[in-house]
Formats: structure tokens, sequence, C-alpha cells
């Protein structure tokens, strides 16, 4: 939970405009309970073996990943995967070679 708290922590201070937190399904009410009193729009996808993905931050981000193609982030698209390395504040040059090696794989 200590990741978890500092990740709000960023989110609220500006430096993240959304989150991801994998943790185990067992967490879930906790997290909830968090996000909701500190008014931090989310969104839950299930995984496999009691995991979870919790993405939280602003309304727009949430409501992207939401129109991804797929709720497994194995099978976003590459243009997805692009968006969502974008909004979680990964560098960006990693993230622009990233999507060149994927679409060079692809082809």
């Amino acid at each position: 939970m200590q990741v978890f708290h500092h990740l709000v922590y960023e989110y609220q201070k500006g430096l993240r405009d959304l989150s991801l937190f994998t943790c185990s399904a067992e967490l879930l009410e906790k997290i909830k309970k968090a996000l909701v009193a500190q008014k931090i729009d989310y969104l839950v996808y299930n995984l496999k073996g009691d995991k979870i993905n919790v993405f939280f931050g602003c309304f727009e981000c949430i409501e992207i990943v939401k129109s991804f193609s797929s709720p497994d982030l194995s099978c976003i698209t590459d243009e997805e995967d692009f968006i969502l390395g974008m909004m979680l504040g990964y560098a960006k040059l990693q993230q622009y070679q990233r999507f060149l090696g994927r679409k060079v794989l692809c082809t």
C-alpha cells in the first residue's frame, strides 16, 4: 500500500495525470475507499490469479482507458499502448522507441 499512497500523492501534486497500481484483489475495498474519500476517479480491471489493475487519476484519462480495445493490456493496439505510456508519464523518448519497435515487429 505504500506504493499506492505514493502514486496518490504524485497525482495530487500534479506530477501524474494517471496512475496504474497492480495488486492483490483483497486490497480492492481499501483502495476504493481511499480514492472515493479523495474524490479521485478510478477504474478496476480483474486479472488472472486474484490480481487487479487499478487505474486512477483525471477523468479524461480514465475515459480514454475505458475506450481501449481490450482491458487486457497485452492485447491493446500499438497506438493504445503508446497513449497509455504517455498518460502514465513514462519517458517520452522510450515511448517513441517502444512504439516504433512494436510497429516493426508487427510488419
